[in-house]
């Protein structure tokens, strides 16, 4: 027969479906049972007992037969000058050489003591006939100390055995492989599917890690593919956030710094420590510091940075020009280094925006005379107003904060919180930030400087953030880990378009989840990727070998089937790293809480200027209802170095506002 290679479709009659292995073992405990047994009788019993070893066996199993058998056998004897010959006795000899008529060669020699009594001459008798019975008796007595033939070979023999103990496990799961193999085939290339154990010896993991209810250790990863980003991806309430909590109870431990997109206040009322400097950024809330976005500019090229992280298109739309115009203006007003307070007074004043653009390169932008196009760009620019309006004005924040003077120092952690009520009008806020802290975080560190670890849950609830994709892809050198949560693929693309596909490859490690999203099952599984099957295919036939015959055949199919990921249960996950993958289970960790997810901050603008319950319960309101007063006028800024064509004047402010008239009940109010 044609000699058979792995992976080329060759007919053969082959093979068994036997434990092959196990069997394997079995023969290789005997073998060594015997060298055993030889080493024991050779160097660690008397010589005299190693000698009458095969006679001794073979009188024990003969005479176990009958009382009365006979068999022949030449014994050992010793005799000197003037001496009668007798039967060598233990003491007498030791191992050595002593030649015999005929040049056989005796294995003994005698020892000091026989030499000492003048015995000068060891021999073999002649061939005698002597019953087996009473010659075990005889050597069992004289030769080997009232010990039997199963005493003396008992420890060999349980070294014997032990070593097939031992050999066994090994065989068997050689042998499941091997059956497993023969029935689904052998992989030949793509990924690894492996048991949370086999994976950890795989990766030798010494990074970040989850629990797994598989095993007492943590399911690890490298520490080197830490910088190089994990994504988790999954439903709501598969168990991402359970995930993340043992994310963030490791880099708590590390005492490294975190910053946290927490949209759901799961993590800062588990994790947020005032003590350790840590900063919530929600307007809302009370512990919120002051902010401005001046603040944050080292250079005048930097305004441009900040007004393309705060006007993102709902997609990937480049060139849009009512989100363009926006930026260009409003990077060019932060030139005059207004506070939040003033960009809002200057974005409700048509007239104020037209003078400082007046004899610039931004002015045709909002040409009176172009009016859709002026109403556009003036109704953009008008969003991020309602972000700046919640911002805590200079003393009313708990203190004062900018991502730039934080990323030099890292101190603490940075919890980004909202409510769903106002978590549209945050948006712009969040995503500057976020933004704007990973642009400060692209350096590589100092020694001094504390590793900083990007936590963002429902990456999707947030605007496009351009800078997110130069950290996943460009910022490894940083050693900034980053880990988003998401739900789908398709969140993603709504966002950053063809973007998307490249930031999914990024990351190192990977983590699936149940996910439902339609043809999210297909993009994992092509996502973890194919392998290549060899399988032997069986047909039968009336030949030789029980009619049998075989078919080496190759395959290539995904290693994990869509329905797997769309199936998955709660807290149950598949995860990636490099070519290997696995399956496990994850519990979920209930972390006490240490801190109020939300504490709200007093607005004097933010009050209705009605009673509500008022209106609920039908009762008449004397008082006429009244937007409220707009703040005052802050004084004018500094003018912008390169804005010397600009003449200062005084704002105009409105000093007629129009009443609202409100009906209810048929009463005139």
């Amino acid at each position: 027969m044609a000699k058979m290679t792995w992976g080329r479709k060759e007919t053969i009659i082959w093979p068994q479906n036997r434990p092959i292995y196990t069997y394997a073992a079995i023969f290789s405990a005997m073998i060594l049972a015997v060298v055993f047994v030889f080493g024991w009788l050779r160097f660690l019993t008397k010589p005299l007992q190693w000698f009458y070893a095969p006679v001794y066996v073979r009188t024990s199993v003969f005479g176990s037969f009958s009382r009365t058998h006979k068999s022949e056998y030449r014994m050992l004897f010793l005799t000197g000058h003037g001496l009668k010959a007798g039967p060598v006795m233990n003491g007498d000899v030791v191992h050595g050489k002593t030649p015999e008529p005929g040049g056989r060669v005796l294995p003994l020699a005698l020892s000091v003591t026989a030499l000492q009594r003048g015995n000068d001459l060891l021999f073999r008798g002649p061939v005698r006939s002597y019953v087996d019975a009473r010659l075990h008796e005889y050597l069992k007595a004289a030769v080997y100390e009232g010990h039997d033939v199963s005493a003396v070979l008992k420890p060999p023999m349980l070294c014997g055995a032990g070593l097939f103990l031992v050999l066994l496990p090994f065989a068997v799961t050689l042998d499941v492989k091997r059956q497993k193999a023969l029935k689904y085939g052998r992989r030949l290339k793509g990924p690894e599917r492996l048991t949370p154990q086999a994976f950890n010896r795989a990766v030798k993991g010494d990074g970040i890690g989850f629990k797994t209810d598989d095993m007492k250790e943590m399911i690890r990863i490298p520490a080197k593919a830490e910088a190089q980003h994990m994504q988790i991806i999954g439903d709501t309430g598969a168990g991402k956030s359970a995930m993340l909590f043992q994310v963030l109870r490791q880099v708590r431990g590390r005492e490294d710094s975190a910053i946290v997109y927490d949209p759901a206040r799961e993590f800062v009322k588990r994790f947020y420590d005032p003590s350790r400097g840590d900063v919530i950024l929600n307007p809302l809330d009370k512990r919120c510091p002051y902010w401005g976005p001046a603040e944050e500019l080292r250079s005048r090229s930097e305004a441009k940075a900040l007004a393309a992280s705060f006007f993102q298109p709902p997609q990937d739309r480049k060139g849009e020009f009512f989100i363009e115009s926006p930026q260009k203006i409003f990077a060019f007003l932060m030139a005059y280094g207004p506070t939040p307070d003033e960009l809002v007074q200057w974005m409700s004043n048509p007239d104020e925006i037209d003078r400082r653009l007046k004899g610039t390169e931004h002015a045709h932008l909002i040409d009176p005379r172009a009016h859709q196009q002026r109403a556009g760009v003036l109704g953009s620019l008008g969003l991020v107003a309602d972000s700046l309006r919640l911002l805590p004005k200079k003393g009313e924040g708990n203190g004062r904060w900018t991502a730039t003077e934080w990323a030099e120092k890292r101190q603490g952690w940075i919890f980004i919180t909202s409510l769903p009520a106002e978590r549209e009008a945050l948006r712009p806020l969040q995503s500057l930030w976020i933004d704007w802290l990973v642009l400060r975080l692209l350096n590589e560190p100092t020694k001094e400087q504390k590793r900083v670890w990007f936590v963002i849950d429902e990456l999707a609830s947030l605007q496009k953030l351009p800078q997110l994709h130069t950290a996943i892809t460009e910022s490894r050198k940083s050693r900034n880990p980053v880990v988003l949560g998401f739900q789908g693929k398709a969140q993603l693309e709504y966002l950053y378009g063809h973007l998307a596909e490249v930031m999914l490859s990024q990351p190192a490690t990977s983590v699936w989840l149940t996910t439902k999203e339609p043809n999210a099952g297909e993009w994992v599984s092509k996502f973890i990727g194919k392998v290549e099957i060899e399988r032997l295919r069986e047909t039968h036939f009336d030949g030789t070998r029980s009619g049998h015959n075989f078919t080496i055949e190759r395959q290539v199919e995904p290693l994990v089937l869509e329905s797997e990921i769309s199936g998955l249960p709660d807290l149950h996950a598949f995860m990636k790293y490099q070519n290997f993958v696995t399956y496990f289970s994850f519990p979920y960790f209930d972390m006490p809480e240490v801190a109020k997810p939300f504490e709200l901050r007093e607005r004097t603008d933010d009050k209705l200027p009605y009673d509500p319950t008022a209106l609920r319960e039908g009762r008449q309101q004397a008082e006429l209802k009244q937007e409220p007063e707009p703040p005052a006028t802050a004084p004018e800024p500094n003018e912008p170095a390169a804005a010397q064509s600009i003449q200062p004047e005084t704002v105009v402010t409105p000093d007629v506002h129009e009443e609202h008239a409100a009906v209810h009940d048929g009463w005139s109010l």
